[in-house]
């Protein structure tokens, strides 16, 4: 069984709370959980899926086949604490712990082939040009008319407007 790993260093962000989603993934094949992690709300999740899309290049590069890779482990280690301090009542201060942590995912390739379950979809950034008009204004058919600009509110509406903030 041929092995790939990649390994993220001093993640500003608490341990316990990067194990929470690191252990959700572990043992998955990799589109699911790739999948997992781009469906996750949790703030941990951004840098586990790159950190996990980073090992999955890191087999290509070593001739793994991606269809067949699974997650073997999925380790969080507590990296250093940055000690800060705050005020307090009668001139004391008290200790807060920014804590960081170390992640490492090991990826290993199994015979057995995986149906996939998921397919992941990369959207693609499309640049405007200056002058060019955009895609749902060519749709319409109204190509020489141009935006109108918004109505302004009036002094009612905007007194009694909720906001959403």
């Amino acid at each position: 069984m041929k092995i790939a790993s990649a390994k993220l260093n001093y993640l500003k962000m608490a341990p316990r709370k990067v194990r929470l989603v690191a252990n959700a993934i572990k043992g998955l094949p990799v589109n699911e959980a790739e999948a997992q992690l781009v469906m996750n709300s949790k703030k941990a999740a951004e840098p586990l899926l790159k950190l996990l899309r980073s090992a999955v290049a890191n087999s290509k590069q070593k001739g793994l086949k991606s269809e067949n890779l699974f997650i073997q482990e999925s380790r969080v280690d507590q990296g250093p604490m940055l000690k800060r301090q705050m005020p307090r009542a009668m001139g004391r201060a008290t200790m807060i712990q920014k804590k960081t942590s170390h992640i490492s995912l090991i990826l290993i390739e199994k015979e057995k082939f995986h149906k996939k379950r998921f397919t992941i979809v990369k959207m693609e950034k499309i640049k405007k040009k200056k002058g060019e008009i955009s895609q749902k204004n060519k749709s319409k058919g109204d190509e020489s008319k141009e935006l109108k600009p918004a109505e302004k509110q009036g002094f009612v509406k905007r007194m009694f407007r909720r906001k959403s903030i």
